[in-house]
């Protein structure tokens, strides 16, 4: 036997690797603040969550934004109903019961425990779940456990809170720059040729690091940018210089989180500023809207920087007497209308529901003409696998209904009778218009409108003394129950309504209305009040004056309107 034989034989054999156990833990990192920044990854991992350990406060209400969405992006197949999304189960990875930040080996406890019930486990981390934060100790302890985990970057607050700012960190004429974090002693002689610095950690020693660059030999009028709480719509930044930084950080009460860019590609920020800049930047802005209605709205308000709060005014319920509608969708199956005409989104839910309690589906309309009032509505009839026949161009409304609605002609149209489902304080007027036309008209109760709770004490009161900047009414009856159910806006807020009809319910009431939607459209109506605080915020820098928001009143202001 050779010696290489013999080592071969001595040699011990390598164990059979073990198969993991079940479960696991994706790291997610949430990013700076924004959670339009979130990954795609990270979206699809959350959405699918069986538990989410959340490490900040505002992890849950991210968590049941996501699962929402998803939820109500989701399309049913015909004669499909949906079921309620199921919540996940939310663990806080962040503090212990007695209120007290968790330690890093406490955290990992936390998340082994989690990941060993076989179910899918996400653990978000504020910021990257591997830049200064417990991800790298918590996923040892998961693999110790030989149980499987990924790792789901965030966006670095590095580089996304000043391009938010509008400040680009390089450029062709700066292509140098350093990030150093402050928490240390900084020999900050090694950065005194470095175009551009970004500081971290540096809020409370600003005047003191200043000091330091200037005594190296940087100008004292070298640009500096200081940006809090960045991606969010609680965003600030002011611009100064090293000389006079600390001064008007102090001015401006800056506090951390915040980052700080120092070099000539501050100067860049009066022109690439564009998230600040946005019409309706941290407007707190009202919605009294129906729940399922609100997303859409909200959505498009936060695009123009503004800060939704969803106040339910309006309950969407079935008719007391299901009876009349009964008997109207029976005698649409057997061919007792010429015309359906729907007046609103709800008005398809509830006859779509209807059909799904008979275990029909579209091609009951076989033969039917099919009316709605605005490209809504004729949308929601198009997710049901059905065209409109008839949708006004002009005004979106039922008196532009009636415009462009056909007379009643006894030798074109076999059957003279138009079924209209509609909410039980709908006007009249179309069912008129109709009946002048020559039609007869079965106006059915598809569905209640019932005024909601009272919101919160809190949000009662910032309604009443003017801290909302703005409100957006879709109806007649979101002015009514808002004013009902909470009372009148303060006259500093500015009144923004989607049409003529709600406009009027508005003044009745006492308002003043500074916006009005050019149709009956809710993007439109959002876009109508961004243009309204584009024109605002272009009048203040004509007048030298700083921007400021509705709510921003002086308080001498307030005591002479009282």
């Amino acid at each position: 036997m050779t010696r290489a034989t013999a080592a071969k034989k001595a040699a011990p054999t390598p164990a059979a690797p073990q198969a993991a156990q079940p479960g696991g833990v994706a790291f997610v990192g949430t990013g700076p603040g924004d959670p339009d920044l979130l990954t795609v990854r990270a979206v699809k991992l959350i959405e699918d969550a069986d538990v989410v350990i959340t490490e900040e406060a505002g992890h849950a209400d991210l968590v049941r934004v996501i699962r929402n969405r998803a939820a109500q992006a989701r399309v049913p197949a015909p004669g499909e109903t949906l079921a309620e999304p199921v919540e996940a189960e939310l663990v806080d990875g962040g503090f212990g019961e007695d209120g007290q930040p968790l330690t890093h080996a406490a955290r990992a406890k936390v998340v082994v425990k989690q990941a060993k019930r076989g179910l899918r486990v996400v653990r978000l981390l504020g910021g990257d779940p591997f830049l200064y934060a417990s991800g790298p100790e918590e996923a040892q302890a998961v693999a110790k456990a030989n149980l499987g985990f990924e790792v789901v970057p965030g966006v670095s607050s590095v580089a996304a809170v000043p391009a938010y700012a509008g400040i680009p960190l390089t450029t062709k004429d700066h292509r140098e720059m350093a990030v150093v974090t402050c928490g240390d002693k900084v020999d900050w002689s090694r950065y005194a040729d470095t175009p551009t610095l970004v500081l971290l950690s540096a809020v409370g020693q600003i005047g003191d690091i200043a000091k330091q660059l200037i005594a190296i030999g940087r100008s004292p009028q070298t640009p500096v940018a200081m940006t809090r709480v960045g991606t969010t719509t609680e965003q600030q930044t002011i611009t100064s210089t090293l000389e006079h930084i600390a001064a008007d950080a102090r001015a401006a009460r800056i506090a951390p989180p915040a980052i700080i860019v120092i070099g000539a590609v501050v100067d860049l920020r009066e022109k690439l500023s564009w998230f600040e800049t946005k019409p309706i930047f941290g407007w707190r802005v009202l919605v009294p809207r129906t729940k399922e209605q609100s997303a859409s709205l909200s959505d498009r308000i936060r695009e123009f920087g503004g800060v939704p709060e969803e106040v339910p005014t309006i309950s969407v319920e079935p008719p007391r007497n299901p009876q009349q509608m009964d008997k109207a969708v029976r005698g649409l199956v057997e061919g007792r209308y010429e015309w359906i005409a729907f007046t609103s989104v709800n008005a398809v839910k509830a006859v779509r529901e209807k059909f799904e309690e008979y275990g029909l589906d579209a091609r009951a309309f076989s033969g039917l003409k099919i009316a709605a009032v605005g490209d809504k509505t004729a949308q929601a009839i198009a997710d049901w696998g059905l065209r409109a026949d008839l949708v006004p161009s002009g005004e979106q409304s039922a008196a532009g209904l009636l415009e462009v609605w056909p007379e009643y002609d006894e030798v074109l149209d076999p059957i003279n009778r138009v079924f209209l489902p509609r909410a039980d304080i709908a006007t009249e007027n179309l069912v008129a218009g109709l009946i002048d036309l020559g039609w007869e008209c079965d106006d059915v109760t598809a569905y209640r409108t019932v005024r909601a709770a009272p919101p919160p004490a809190p949000t009662r009161d910032a309604i009443k003394t003017g801290k909302f900047d703005a409100v957006v009414f879709t109806s007649s009856s979101t002015v009514r129950n808002l004013v009902g159910i909470a009372g009148k806006p303060h006259p500093s807020t500015i009144i923004a309504v989607i049409g003529p009809a709600t406009a009027k319910t508005a003044e009745e009431h006492g308002l003043r209305v500074d916006v009005l939607a050019p149709k009956p459209d809710v993007e439109l109506l959002v876009e109508a009040l961004a243009g309204f605080g584009a024109d605002r915020r272009a009048a203040l820098l004509e007048a030298g004056e700083p921007v400021t928001k509705p709510s921003d009143r002086k308080p001498s202001a307030r005591r002479r309107k009282a």
